[in-house]
């Protein structure tokens, strides 16, 4: 049985779990009724930060046009165009062990494609969670539901991965951005 998280909840993933190296970060929505004429693409990304929460190139950004990160630690499994069907609509996959010593962060995001023009935000937007998945038994660790605090946002920090003291932590964050994808780059130090 999962732990549920709530906004703002920090919890301990290897202090409790010393052998976890290999998890899936899925993410997940649903749209409200909504006919914009439009669907709703939205996109998980992860950006690999240092201390400062900033990423220390371009490349630490991982999204649709960069699925892999150099060092094999942060995978994305693709874009899901319309988020139909059950379950997660898109998966990170995360290797604890691989992950640079100067990343001390990486936060799952998820923005909606083209918001502006389509007329788009969270406020649309139901179900939304995030949950960590042990990928080598398929135990679900953890799960947070956002809930529907949004309006006007187009991109949401939905959590983050963190060390502290040698161990990974998770932290339940659901917080929102105006201005999509770009807003989110400028926030993480992405060059735009």
């Amino acid at each position: 049985m999962p732990i549920n998280l709530v906004k703002g909840q920090k919890i301990d993933l290897t202090k409790g779990n010393p052998n976890l190296s290999k998890i899936l970060v899925g993410l997940g929505w649903d749209v409200k009724k909504y006919d914009g004429g439009y669907d709703f693409d939205l996109d998980a990304s992860a950006f690999l930060t240092g201390a400062n929460g900033k990423v220390a190139s371009d490349a630490d950004f991982i999204f649709y046009h960069n699925l892999k990160h150099s060092s094999g630690a942060v995978e994305h499994t693709g874009d899901n165009l319309t988020g139909a069907g059950e379950g997660d609509d898109e998966v990170i996959r995360v290797d604890l062990k691989k992950l640079p010593a100067n990343v001390d962060k990486v936060a799952f995001t998820v923005t909606i494609y083209d918001a502006d023009e389509r007329r788009q935000n969270f406020g649309q937007v139901s179900n939304a969670y995030i949950r960590i998945v042990d990928e080598t038994s398929g135990r679900e660790l953890i799960h947070y539901d956002l809930g529907e605090d949004f309006s006007i946002e187009t991109a949401v920090v939905v959590g983050e991965l963190y060390r502290h003291s040698g161990e990974w932590k998770f932290n339940a964050i659901g917080s929102g951005f105006k201005g999509g994808l770009r807003a989110l780059c400028l926030n993480f130090g992405v060059n735009v």
